[in-house]
């Protein structure tokens, strides 16, 4: 019988030839896509893996301990890593990427890190980083070829004063990012992937399944047995998925390096990142052709029933409204929790997660309800013969309708939520933009209280042009603790960061950069300290605050000044944005992400209602033929296809994106009580261009109808 089914596949005709072509087409694309979605997802979990490698967690063993220390620094709202290390023996770890450990004086730099090095002025960059420079660091270290880092040498007394100083005995083998989280994440970006490509190779696989289904069906009455006629069709359909599979290898190979150079997280990858495991390998080689043989069965479900029933066509029993309750369950559990959140994060993890599968699984099992609910609407305000064709077929069978865009209802919720949460936390936590300056204040504080600010340091800073002001931010006695407020003189705080209390000669002040950029305004009101000059002057360093014109040469020579004269800097030298720049830059590199998911799940989506198109006019040719005959034009057929597949498409996307904005609001509320921020118009620019190429690839097999519709197709056969 495997014989026999692999001569109906190559040998029935031009349109066994035909089909076979197409469907292995077919499944090459989806294949292809699905190989690069797996080998995107192990590309990242390798980023984020190599991130981790550079915060190593304290140990102890054997060998000799390595002093670790990783600081961030900025440069144009850029993140720089640097970590300063220094060997306390032969036998102390060497960091991953460089093949020593540098010495006092020395630094291994990132490719990436030289060229911007090369690119600017000593005195704005370079000046921080003294010494020999020694190689590259390799990608072994990066999470991306635009990784901007640096591995600076010191003496062990050096590095064990530094900020977040560790020793350390084993360095690149202690992710420090929660796994289950990182696979949570991964599994729902690769899941709003890999559902349209799934359903894309299910669609291609059915194609012209009617056709064959009355063939098989007369190998039935002439006596094969539904065994025989499942392998037959099963080989049929894995003869095809096994050279689509073959053709999707190669496709992905040929394309991975220019594909690991496009910023789908916000950074390339490296091409070796875009690595398949074995279990990836024989996940597609082996699933992709057992997965179509499967869908071939599937499909003759009825003929293995009775093969007369293929020949009787009774209309499906409508879907009922039943479908929709895991969908308002979904909903119900994400307003639980708002007002009931848990306490632990498993808690509420198990929540969340429970309410959002609880929507995807509700979408696709109302999907085929709120199609026929759809078309009956169309039906009744019909007023001409394509539509009216269109909306009773719809009604008729609503399930064959959706089954083609149901990965694009899945991908549409999927991208919506996370494009929803996205906009929203950047709105309120990271607005700036790369390289934001805001107002140019320069900020630094210090890790250990710094017992005076020498003079030439001032004298220094105010030589730069763009400066206008420079002052030192002292320990406030009156906190025990110390606290975050500190004290300065009135006549050092410059007019744009507001005014002193009337009377006062020493005012309080934040520490911290983050709450002297909410607090510091022309407006505001620096209350009183209860110090004279005299006492201030006594009192030790806590923060350098400079400020400047807001120009990036300004901002940086500065920052370099502070980082030479206080090499032990802990946060800072900062401006207000740095931190918040480079947060908003990592949420829109996901939100990124998600466009992409947008921008393939939708061309998926073409796809399969392209297929799913060519097989239904295949498989009514002759209905149409007999349309034609008894006087309808061809536009009229033309508008009756192109409708049963644009209005399930455009409803099943605005029903996808509703709920997946209302999920994350839900979200939003209960977990940050923040409320829905509308994504940003691009979002819906992408849809939009989306859904219109989807309608475009189903316009381009209209031209097929008037080919396959002649009179000689009308005669019964």
């Amino acid at each position: 019988m495997i014989r026999f089914g692999l001569r109906l596949a190559v040998a029935g005709g031009r349109e066994a030839l035909t089909r076979l072509i197409v469907i292995a087409a077919a499944v090459a694309v989806g294949s292809g896509l699905l190989l690069t979605t797996l080998a995107g997802v192990n590309a990242v979990n390798t980023q984020l893996t190599r991130y981790a490698s550079m915060y190593p967690q304290a140990s102890a063993g054997d060998v000799d301990p390595l002093w670790w220390s990783n600081r961030q620094d900025f440069f144009h709202g850029e993140q720089i890593i640097r970590i300063d290390v220094a060997a306390t023996g032969s036998t102390a770890p060497t960091p991953v990427g460089i093949p020593s450990t540098p010495g006092p004086g020395e630094y291994y730099a990132s490719p990436a890190f030289r060229d911007l090095l090369a690119a600017h002025p000593a005195d704005q960059l370079g000046d921080r980083y003294p010494g020999r420079d020694l190689g590259t660091v390799g990608p072994a270290a990066l999470t991306s070829p635009d990784t901007l880092l640096v591995i600076a040498g010191g003496t062990p007394d050096q590095v064990a004063t530094l900020p977040n100083a560790q020793q350390v005995t084993s360095v690149g083998d202690a992710p420090a990012l929660p796994e289950a989280t990182v696979n949570l994440i991964l599994g729902v970006i690769a899941g709003g992937l890999l559902f349209p490509v799934l359903i894309f190779i299910g669609t291609a696989t059915r194609l012209s399944a009617a056709r064959r289904e009355q063939r098989f069906a007369a190998m039935r009455l002439v006596g094969a047995t539904p065994r025989q006629i499942s392998m037959v069709a099963a080989v049929e359909a894995a003869a095809a998925a096994i050279a689509g599979t073959a053709v999707g290898f190669g496709l992905f190979y040929a394309f991975r390096d220019p594909l690991a150079g496009i910023p789908f997280t916000g950074m390339p990858f490296f091409p070796s990142d875009m690595s398949l495991g074995v279990l990836d390998v024989l996940l597609v080689a082996l699933g992709v052709p057992a997965g179509a043989a499967l869908a071939a069965q599937v499909s003759l479900r009825r003929v293995r029933i009775s093969p007369l029933g293929v020949t009787r066509r009774v209309t499906p029993r409508a879907p009922r409204a039943y479908r929709l309750i895991p969908m308002v369950l979904g909903v119900a559990v994400l307003f639980f929790a708002i007002g009931f959140r848990p306490e632990t994060s498993d808690g509420q993890a198990a929540v969340f997660l429970t309410g959002l599968l609880l929507i995807m699984a509700g979408l696709i099992f109302a999907g085929p309800w709120l199609t026929m609910v759809g078309a009956r609407v169309m039906a009744r305000y019909a007023n001409r013969p394509a539509t009216l064709i269109a909306a009773r077929r719809l009604a008729d069978n609503p399930k064959a309708g959706f089954r083609a865009i149901s990965g694009i209802m899945l991908a549409l919720f999927v991208t919506s939520v996370s494009v929803g949460v996205i906009t929203t936390i950047v709105a309120n936590r990271g607005p700036a933009p790369t390289g934001s300056t805001d107002a140019g204040t320069v900020t630094t504080v210090f890790d250990e209280k710094v017992p005076t600010v020498p003079d030439p340091l001032f004298a220094e800073l105010r030589a730069i042009p763009g400066v206008r002001s420079a002052t030192a931010i002292r320990e406030n006695p009156t906190l025990t603790d110390g606290g975050e407020v500190g004290v300065m003189a009135c006549t050092d705080l410059p007019s744009a960061y507001g005014r002193c209390a009337d009377g006062a000669s020493v005012i309080e002040v934040p520490f911290g950069l983050s709450r002297w950029r909410e607090s510091a305004s022309p407006a505001t009101v620096w209350p009183a300290a209860s110090l004279t000059l005299d006492e201030l002057q006594r009192l030790p360093v806590g923060a350098m605050v400079v400020g400047t014109d807001g120009s990036a040469a300004a901002v940086e020579r500065t920052r370099t000044v502070l980082e030479v004269a206080f090499p032990t800097f802990w946060v800072g030298p900062n401006v207000p944005g740095d931190f918040e720049s480079d947060f908003a830059n990592t949420l829109r590199g996901w939100e990124q992400l998600a466009n992409v998911i947008i921008i393939a799940s939708l061309a998926l989506g073409g796809c399969s209602l392209a297929v799913s198109v060519i097989g239904g006019l295949t498989e009514r040719r002759r209905p149409f033929s007999l349309l034609r005959l008894s006087g309808a034009p061809v536009r009229v057929l033309r508008r009756v296809v192109a409708l049963e597949s644009a209005v399930p498409m455009l409803a099943v996307a605005a029903v996808a994106i509703g709920m997946g904005l209302l999920a994350a609001h839900l979200f939003l509320r209960a977990q940050m009580d923040y409320t829905l921020v509308a994504p940003q118009p691009g979002f819906y620019v992408i849809v939009v261009i989306g859904l219109a190429a989807c309608l475009g690839v189903i316009a381009s097999t209209l031209p097929l109808l008037e080919r396959i519709t002649g009179p000689e197709t009308a005669r019964s056969e």
